[in-house]
C-alpha cells in the first residue's frame, strides 16, 4: 500500500484529469471509479503474471508509447484551445438539487469513462509503475504476493477517493474564470511535457 501511494501521488496526467473533472464537477466519482478500477487491473496484471514474464516486451512498450504520445498531444491541444478562448469554457454554476451542473451536458458519462481509461491504459508510466514495478516487488513476498497486490490496489483506491474528495471540495468554492484558464494552461503544458518525455525516452 505504501509503495502504491508513493508511486501514484506524483501529479501526472491521470491525477491532473481527476482534479480537472473534480474542479469542474463533471462526472467526478465516475472518473474516480474508472481510474481506480484501471489501476486495480494493471496491478493485478503485474502481480499475477507480468512480472514473472520479465515485464513488457519492446514492441508492446513501443505501441503504448506511440498511443500515449498521440492521446496526450491531442488532449493537450484541446486544453490549450480552452486556454486561448476561455469564453468557450464557462465557469460552473451553482449545483442544482439533483447534484448536476450546467457543465454536465458537455461531457457524457461514456466520454468520462473513456477519458479516464485512456489516461490509465495509454500512459506507459502507469504500466511501468503499476504492472511492472509493483508486480516485480511482489515477487519478494513469495506466496504472499496476492496479499501484497491487494495492499497496492487498496492504496490506489484510497488515493483516488482522497484526490476526488479534495477536488470536489475545491470545486464548490472556486468560481473564477481566471482559475479555469490557468488550469487549462497547466494541463496543456503537462500533457505536452509528458508526451515529449515519452518520445525522448525512445532515443
Amino acid at each position: 500500500m505504501t509503495l502504491s501511494l508513493s508511486l501514484i501521488m506524483a501529479i501526472g496526467p491521470q491525477n491532473a484529469h481527476v482534479l480537472r473533472m473534480g474542479l469542474r464537477r463533471q462526472h467526478l466519482w465516475l472518473t474516480v471509479l474508472s481510474c481506480a478500477a484501471a489501476d486495480i487491473v494493471l496491478i493485478s496484471l503485474g502481480v499475477l503474471g507480468l512480472a514473472k514474464l520479465g515485464g513488457l516486451s519492446d514492441k508492446l512498450l513501443g505501441a503504448l508509447v506511440g498511443a500515449g504520445v498521440l492521446f496526450l498531444t491531442v488532449y493537450g491541444w484541446q486544453a490549450f484551445q480552452r486556454f486561448l478562448r476561455p469564453d468557450t469554457a464557462p465557469v460552473p454554476t451553482a449545483m442544482p438539487a439533483d447534484g448536476t451542473t450546467a457543465r454536465d451536458s458537455t461531457t457524457t458519462a461514456r466520454q468520462a469513462i473513456a477519458s479516464a481509461l485512456a489516461f490509465s491504459f495509454l500512459n506507459p508510466h502507469a504500466w511501468l509503475d503499476t504492472a511492472v514495478l509493483i508486480g516485480t516487488a511482489s515477487l519478494a513476498y513469495g506466496q504472499g504476493h496476492t496479499t501484497f497486490g491487494l495492499g497496492a490496489a487498496t492504496g490506489s483506491v484510497v488515493w483516488f477517493l482522497l484526490l476526488g474528495s479534495v477536488a470536489f471540495w475545491l470545486g464548490r468554492r472556486l468560481n473564477s474564470l481566471r482559475l479555469w484558464r490557468l488550469l487549462d494552461g497547466v494541463v496543456a503544458l503537462m500533457m505536452w511535457g509528458t508526451a515529449t518525455t515519452l518520445v525522448a525516452g525512445l532515443f
